[in-house]
């Protein structure tokens, strides 16, 4: 009875809450039918789902997705991702991309890395009007105007290249290595890192390229030839995957070691917290750049958020967040801003669908993606990264930084477009830090621990080959003895002794060994020419000798600053004839008659301003003249012994001697040099002229026309000529180098002498292969050999000193004798004084004569003005 009860209570209960439950499912129902239909925004994602990029745009965008909807529920659009695995093909790429807008509608398409197809994407995305969003892709930059649905977002090889020579310029380096992917995307670099050398004058001693599935035996085997090479710092530029074994294996054989440098690209550095210790660890004394996003409460919380999202996840567990997360995230989020924002101003918006014909396909095409384009690029809110905004469709960092990782990552500067490098310490409103200098940066701790910056260049202890041209007639420039019964080769002479003191100054051991070029037996394996060749060929790595500097051998080689005089020169006998009248050449026509006319000038201001007051002046008119010549022309000799009296003459006569003084010791001098050098035209065609075989080119430059040459090879030979004369079988002059011109006039100072020399060659320069390091060190121990003396002390050792011998006259321009324009200005300044003098005696005298009338018509007045007045007393008295 009461089990019955119960059971009719229980299914009274029952009815009663499903007759209270029905209105409430018909209100659900109600209100079901009433919401909004969810406007769905299809978006393909395609990505190298096994990079490290990929995967970290891919779970930043998911997430960006996730958190904007649940944080704007009420929202009518929704963004639906349609991911592709492009698998870093841009052929599968552009695959993928069609059939995505064949099948889906798509409303804009995102791609990452693959900067290959991107301007064939952008075409595409051009002609089906919807936007194309490419992520960190290393291709150049395409201009919005032309392609207005593609926006860019990250930096471009442009940048990285400038970034990179701002580094490599501010270490003073002189060659870099670049190593680099073997793909499209890296491979862009090459071209913009090169053009961007060209300004500073860097160069790219190398480029080598890896594959992403390289063998460590084959990266080994790349790493080993560097090694071989004298250039010791290396840009990488290639994946996280690909660098990180790079750099084990580069650890492993000793190159991350004292002397190297290291440079990662931003593709490197943005990954170096989310590498494997034992990477880190071989990365030590690493210089990277990245993007710089300034530490923020936002960007602290999205990384604990998305660590914490990602923990379980195999792929993303060791990851730590970088650029290329936050960047992705602040895009999904404005991209799904712009698709509710054009749902809320254009509500009467209907999609239409619209086929275009492809030939082979026919895709779908967007009605919206204008207004889409216009919302992305016109989006202004605060990021995780900042302020997002983008510039003609286009994201770009606006800062760069630029990191040492060692025992951590420490950063050691800034740079930026508008003001390079800068510092860290770098003030908020100091805008006056343009500059490439490294002390803009933090002390670098490089590989090995050290802190001083590495030369750039290694020679790994090697002993240099130095090639030696055994010139048999000048020893005192270079000589090679060999001993028969040793074999053993000694070499010396001036040009060794230069190498030598260089090669000691520098601040570090350079091995060496001369080996001359020679054949089997002994002689000459050819000439300077065959020999510089050697060192392009790499069978010598210098030549030091007499080797001249000219232009067309640097296509081959490297020289370094000269460290003998430049030029060539002309050697003659000195003369023991001359003209009788050989006095009269050193000054020009019109000097003697300027000079005559201005002693005479001279002569009679001073007896016109001595004449009334000084009685050594006065007498007849005969003694009067010769007074005037006599003492112009004594003061030739300073013989003159009258006393002046005025000082207006004491001061015309002072003067005057000072330039008597200068022109009589410019003629002392020149005429010494006139008894001295016997002039010859080296331009006649009767007369021989002897020179080497082995400088050819440095003579055709002199514009000798005298086709009458002879060839010599020692000093004795170019005495013995010159002394027989051309017509006795010899030559009449010598026309050799300087450096030669200098042993021969040692040897035979009293008997010859250089005339003539001109500029028209390069001087002596030791030779180096193309971008050898060596040169600018070197060329910098020269200038110091120079400076401190050392080298004149070498050239006087050798050369006995012989610019005392050297009269370097032109027989073209005749600049021995002296000419009126040489002393235009004395005479100016003798001829005013003499004037002005003259002057102020005629004013002097035309005053004295004016006050002797006035007192001779005073006196007369007054003896009138008496004899009146006497005259009228006598009257009044009568």
């Amino acid at each position: 009875m009461d089990f019955a009860r119960k059971t009719k209570w229980t299914l009274a209960l029952v009815i009663f809450f499903l007759s209270l439950l029905k209105p409430l499912s018909a209100n659900v129902n109600g209100i079901n039918d009433s919401t909004i239909e969810e406007i769905r925004v299809h978006v393909g994602l395609i990505i190298d789902t096994q990079s490290w990029v990929g995967k970290i745009v891919y779970s930043c965008i998911s997430m960006a997705i996730t958190d904007f909807y649940d944080q704007n529920s009420h929202y009518r659009t929704k963004l639906v991702l349609h991911t592709r695995d492009s698998e870093g093909d841009p052929l599968l790429l552009l695959s993928h991309a069609l059939v995505l807008l064949e099948s889906v509608k798509l409303d804009a398409i995102i791609v990452a890395e693959n900067s290959a197809g991107l301007k064939i994407l952008a075409e595409l995305g051009s002609r089906v009007k919807i936007p194309v969003i490419s992520l960190f892709a290393a291709a150049p930059s395409l201009p919005f105007s032309e392609y207005p649905y593609l926006l860019q977002i990250g930096e471009n090889d442009s940048t990285r290249a400038k970034i990179i020579s701002t580094l490599v310029e501010s270490f003073t380096w002189r060659s870099v290595i670049l190593i680099s992917e073997d793909n499209d995307s890296a491979r862009q670099i090459l071209s913009n890192v090169i053009a961007s050398f060209e300004a500073t004058g860097v160069r790219i001693a190398l480029h080598i390229t890896l594959l992403a599935s390289s063998t460590n035996e084959e990266i080994i085997e790349q790493l080993k030839k560097l090694m071989n090479l004298q250039t010791s710092v290396y840009v990488v530029h290639m994946s996280p995957v690909l660098a990180s074994r790079l750099f084990l294996n580069a650890k492993r054989i000793g190159m991350i070691s004292q002397g190297y440098a290291w440079i990662t690209t931003d593709v490197i550095t943005n990954f170096m917290n989310s590498m494997d210790p034992s990477v880190i660890e071989s990365m030590q004394g690493v210089v990277g750049f990245k993007p710089h996003i300034p530490a923020s409460k936002e960007v602290r919380k999205f990384a604990i958020r998305w660590k914490s999202k990602n923990l379980n996840e195999q792929n993303l567990q060791e990851m730590e967040i970088n650029v290329y997360s936050i960047w992705s995230y602040d895009m999904a989020q404005a991209l799904a801003t712009a698709a509710e924002s054009i749902i809320t101003r254009h509500p009467d918006i209907v999609r239409q669908e619209t086929r275009l014909n492809m030939n082979f396909t026919t895709i779908r095409t967007s009605q919206n993606g204008l207004m889409f384009i216009d919302e992305i690029s016109q989006s202004r809110f605060k990021g995780i990264s900042g302020g997002f905004q983008l510039t003609s469709g286009r994201l770009i960092p606006k800062e760069f930084k630029i990191v040492n990782l060692f025992e951590g990552e420490r950063t050691i500067g800034y740079w930026n477009p508008e003001n390079g490098t800068t510092s860290i310490m770098k003030e908020k409103n100091d805008t006056k830090m343009n500059s490439t200098s490294s002390n803009k940066l933090e002390s670098v701790i490089w590989p090995g621990g050290i802190m001083n910056i590495p030369k750039g260049w290694n020679l790994h202890g090697k002993r240099l080959r130095i090639g030696v041209l055994v010139n048999h007639g000048f020893s005192e420039l270079i000589n090679v003895i060999r001993d028969p019964q040793t074999k053993e080769t000694t070499v010396n002479g001036f040009c060794v002794d230069v190498f030598k003191e260089a090669i000691k100054s520098l601040d570090y051991d350079v091995h060496y060994e001369f080996i001359p070029f020679v054949d089997a037996n002994g002689q000459l394996a050819g000439t300077y020419d065959d020999l510089i060749l050697q060192v392009y060929y790499k069978n010598y790595d210098a030549v030091v000798g007499d080797t001249t500097i000219f232009s067309f051998r640097f296509s081959h080689v490297d020289f370094t600053m000269p460290y003998t005089d430049l030029g060539i020169g002309i050697v003659v006998p000195k003369s023991n004839k001359s003209s009788m009248w050989i006095f009269l050449q050193p000054l020009t026509g019109s000097m003697w008659i300027t000079t005559t006319a201005f002693f005479v000038f001279t002569g009679f201001v001073v007896w016109l301003i001595e004449s009334p007051i000084n009685d050594e002046f006065q007498g007849s008119r005969c003694q009067q003249i010769g007074m005037i010549f006599w003492y112009s022309f004594s003061t030739l000799v300073f013989a003159y012994k009258e006393k002046l009296l005025s000082n207006l003459s004491k001061f015309v006569v002072i003067i005057w001697v000072f330039a008597v003084l200068v022109i009589t010791s410019s003629y002392t001098a020149t005429l010494a040099s006139m008894l001295t050098v016997q002039r010859i035209q080296s331009s006649s065609r009767e007369d021989y002229v002897g020179s080497q075989s082995l400088v050819p080119h440095a003579i055709r430059n002199l514009k000798n026309e005298n086709p009458r040459r002879m060839q010599y090879r020692s000093p004795e030979e170019y005495d013995d000529a010159l002394r027989r004369g051309s017509k006795n079988g010899g030559v009449s002059a010598i026309i050799d180098e300087i450096p030669y011109l200098k042993v021969f006039l040692a040897k035979y100072p009293a008997d010859y002498t250089m005339i003539k020399s001109k500029a028209t060659s390069g001087g002596f320069g030791f030779v180096f292969p193309k971008g050898s390091p060596l040169v600018q060190d070197i060329s910098g121990a020269i200038l110091r050999l120079r400076e401190e003396e050392k080298l004149q002390m070498m050239e006087n050792k050798w050369f006995n000193n012989t610019d005392s011998v050297f009269t370097n006259q032109d027989s073209a321009s005749n600049p021995s004798r002296l000419n009126l324009h040489s002393f235009g200005g004395l005479f100016l300044v003798t001829g005013l004084s003499s004037t002005s003098a003259l002057l102020i005696r005629l004013y002097q005298k035309r005053r004295t004569m004016t006050i002797s009338n006035f007192k001779f018509f005073l006196n007369s007045t007054i003896g009138y003005v008496k004899t009146l007045l006497h005259s009228s007393k006598l009257f009044s008295d009568t």
